[in-house]
This record gives structure tokens, C-alpha cells and sequence, in this order.
């Protein structure tokens, strides 16, 4: 297996094991963004989970027909929503959210999956509801997390919707970004020990 897999967009890839801060403008460029990362991980027989946010988002985005596998797609994409996932029972967890992941991780790759690509839109976090302050202490924790399995796990944060006040911890907690069409290595990311005791 190689350590690098295709992002989807040309010219560009991800290694196993990173954990990508995404942000982009508005739904429609979220939506050219998961079709790409979703598509790649399809063709390349990727076990993908993709958890989306908002009543009316219940349909991953059409993927164009080239990029789906000429077999059926049986249970390689793993459609959720965040109110079943990141809010379940009303409030956000960042320790049932990791048992989460590791659930449906764990079960793609003992299933014979050799990578899993995951990727969560993040907005839910923009609700008045119980635990959504606890947003960063998880994408930090991730970082413990994505060691686990052959992974690769990509974070949605809209630009449109997120202040620079939050997204100034986001960028602290992912090692690499996805911005403008390039995948860049981020200065500004903490080692998990070190983010966590300086909030702490």
C-alpha cells in the first residue's frame, strides 16, 4: 500500500495519517471539494465516511460518473449526519465522538479495507448547544486518533461562517491545510500535549 493517496484535485495528495484542516467559501465550493475527495477515495477503493452537517444536507453531493467505481458502491461510502454523529443526544462529546471514529474506523479496516478517508463539516459547532466549546480540545485529540489506523481525516470549516477567533485554535490543531487549491504544511500547528496544556 503506499503511504500517499489522491486528494482528487490535480496535482495534489495526502499521506496516510494526516489530519487536514479544510476551509473554503460558501456550499457550492464544499461541495466541489468533498465530490473530489470522495470520488478519489471511491476509485481507489477507499472505505470513506463522510458525516455532513444541516437538516437539508442529507445526500452527499452528486459525484460525477467517472470517478465511481464501475462496481456497486455496497458499503465503501458511509453517509452521516451530524446531529446523529457530532450532537447526538443534544450535545457534543469529544470523547463519544472519538469512540465514533474508532468504531467505524476500526470495522473498515478489520473488515479488509486498506485505507480509510473520513471527512466532517464542521459548522454543527456554530450552535448554541452543550459541549460545541469543547471543539478544539477534539480536533487536537484527533491527532492522538489518527496514528490508529491507515487514515486520513479531512475537517470542513467554512469561511463564510467561522470567525478568526476559532480559527486561529482550528489552524493550531491540524498539521496540514487545504486552502485555496493547495495542500500546505501549517506553521502554526502545536503538538496535541502542547495545545492541550496551554488551554488547560
Amino acid at each position: 500500500m503506499s503511504d500517499s493517496i489522491e486528494l482528487g484535485i490535480p496535482g495534489l495528495s495526502l499521506d496516510v495519517g494526516d489530519h487536514v484542516c479544510c476551509f473554503y467559501r460558501g456550499r457550492s465550493e464544499r461541495d466541489r471539494i468533498l465530490g473530489s475527495y470522495l470520488g478519489a477515495g471511491l476509485r481507489s477503493g477507499d472505505r470513506c465516511v463522510c458525516v455532513l452537517d444541516g437538516i437539508d444536507q442529507g445526500a452527499v453531493p452528486a459525484l460525477p460518473d467517472q470517478v465511481l467505481p464501475d462496481e456497486p458502491l455496497g458499503g465503501q461510502l458511509d453517509v452521516h449526519m451530524s446531529q446523529d454523529t457530532y450532537l447526538r443526544d443534544g450535545s457534543f462529546s469529544p470523547a463519544a465522538m472519538l469512540t465514533f471514529w474508532n468504531d467505524v474506523v476500526g470495522s473498515a479496516i478489520a473488515s479488509g479495507y486498506l485505507v480509510s478517508r473520513a471527512v466532517g463539516e464542521m459548522t454543527w459547532a456554530l450552535r448554541q448547544m452543550p459541549g460545541v466549546e469543547e471543539l478544539v480540545e477534539y480536533e487536537a485529540e484527533l491527532n492522538y486518533f489518527l496514528p490508529r489506523y491507515p487514515q486520513v481525516i479531512l475537517c470542513l470549516y467554512d469561511l463564510e461562517r467561522f470567525d478568526g477567533d476559532i480559527l486561529v485554535d482550528i489552524l493550531k490543531t491540524h498539521p496540514k491545510v487545504l486552502v485555496g487549491g493547495m495542500v500546505l504544511d501549517n506553521p502554526y500547528y502545536l503538538e496535541p500535549a502542547e495545545f492541550l496544556a496551554a488551554r488547560r
